[in-house]
């Protein structure tokens, strides 16, 4: 389950090992540090490895989450059971999609849309174009609304679902209806949109807590077989079916600037914790609280953390203060288009 998004994305291919990423800050989006002030936390490794100061430069590294403290969160259709009835088309269309997404796709769909401004109904039929979906075997037929989130991806990612059941003989739109609390139930009732872009892990835990309650215990997991398992499991309680989950993924990260990682040979979060404490973190205020946050880093992890900065969730606050050097380590977005992975 990731932090909420706001209008930004961000890196990494599944399984890939580390990300070196090139930084593109977006202009006129405030000073760093500007969202609030620093909070302290207390060590948990007692001081046990030296302190590593922050190291300004404009790449970033995203870190190895090598013990898989994050749940997955693949890009997954969510799809209202009834308009799937009788209609053998649709979820095939919709795997397609899927299947044609990786993560640094991703990126590259979001870089166009958050940081070169082209629109998503540009940027998706471009790439149902150059991906070959703009001319399926498959056929349909009859009036499909798509919904997105508030955020540039999710009405992207939309639009490229849009455009591909067009393609096949669709009346497919896209509406955008807000966050998972608003779009959710409208998906379920069906009436309003019939399908929308969905995220593995967050909507499993949003599911088992809306059907077992807000203290059930998580389902959703680092295993991404398992945590689909357990999102059909839930979809059948409320009136939902899946299509296949993508490679692509949009989750938390964590980075240090590339600058960092040289001087102390860094590569994984395993390997920052041996090698330094006295670390500054950044991240949105309920980082300090969340398990696949702060306290998942000192507990899984053993990061020893000085000092704690409010700042985003993966927006350009956090981007910038790591650039300045204001803090260590910062959570970043798998996916955000501001990000160009070297390969």
């Amino acid at each position: 389950m990731k932090f909420p998004r706001t209008h930004l994305s961000l890196p990494r291919a599944l399984g890939a090992a580390v990300a070196v990423v090139s930084l593109t800050v977006l202009t006129a989006c405030g000073e760093p540090g500007s969202a609030g002030g620093s909070g302290g936390s207390t060590p948990t490794g007692g001081g046990s490895v030296a302190a590593c100061e922050a190291v300004p430069g404009d790449e970033l590294v995203v870190l190895d989450d090598d013990k898989q403290l994050q749940t997955v969160d693949n890009i997954i259709p969510a799809i209202n059971a009834a308009a799937v009835e009788g209609d053998d088309t649709l979820v095939p269309l919709l795997d397609s999609v899927s299947a044609a997404l990786d993560t640094d796709t991703l990126i590259s769909l979001n870089k166009a849309v958050d940081v070169d401004r082209r629109t998503s109904k540009e940027v998706a039929e471009e790439f149902v174009a150059d991906a070959g979906l703009d001319a399926p075997e498959q056929s349909g037929s009859g009036k499909i609304v798509i919904g997105a989130a508030d955020f540039a991806e999710s009405a992207t990612l939309g639009t490229i679902y849009a455009t591909v059941l067009n393609a096949a003989g669709y009346e497919a739109e896209v509406t955008t209806i807000g966050n998972r609390e608003t779009y959710l139930p409208a998906l379920e009732d069906g009436k309003q949109v019939q399908i929308i872009p969905e995220y593995v892990g967050t909507l499993t835990e949003f599911l088992n807590k809306d059907v077992n309650g807000a203290e059930a215990e998580a389902v959703a997991s680092s295993d991404l077989d398992a945590t689909v398992e357990a999102l059909t499991g839930l979809g059948d309680e409320v009136g939902l079916v899946f299509g296949q989950p993508s490679p692509a993924q949009d989750q938390n990260a964590f980075a240090v600037t590339k600058a960092f990682a040289d001087e102390h040979g860094v590569t994984s979060l395993s390997e920052l914790a041996e090698a330094c404490g006295g670390l500054v973190l950044g991240g949105p205020p309920e980082c300090t609280e969340r398990p696949f946050c702060q306290p998942g880093l000192e507990e899984t992890y053993g990061l020893e953390f000085a000092e704690f900065r409010s700042l985003d969730a993966g927006g350009p606050l956090t981007k910038s203060a790591l650039q300045q050097g204001e803090v260590t380590l910062g959570l970043v977005f798998s996916s955000d288009g501001s990000l160009t992975p070297s390969e």
